[in-house]
């Protein structure tokens, strides 16, 4: 089991030490389940990548705009995004947490 609000706080810590301002940690891998949480300092972003076949955030602190070609979006604690199959970037908005889930073939 799995503390997701211990596991935020400890990367949002870590992503104020980081001179990048970001902190992550692969805490399920069950292939082709992936699970990971990504912590950011307002401002920092993820450039802009692909998606993998299947993929959703769900943020867990704070903020966050995901920019894509078929529009941004901001997100907000609670909330849980299908990641559209195109590339995307990440901003957070303000501190945040989010947890990354991904299917992979």
């Amino acid at each position: 089991m799995y503390d997701l609000n211990a596991i935020a706080e400890e990367h949002l810590i870590a992503a104020h030490r980081d001179e990048h301002g970001r902190s992550a940690n692969l805490i399920v891998r069950e292939q082709p389940l992936r699970q990971s949480v990504i912590a950011l300092t307002a401002g920092t972003s993820l450039d802009e990548h692909n998606t993998p076949p299947a993929a959703s955030l769900q943020v867990l602190r704070g903020a966050i705009r995901v920019t894509a070609q078929s529009g941004d979006v901001e997100l907000t604690t609670g909330a849980l995004y299908l990641l559209p199959p195109e590339r995307h970037g990440i901003t957070a908005v303000t501190d945040a947490a989010f947890l990354l889930t991904a299917v992979n073939d």
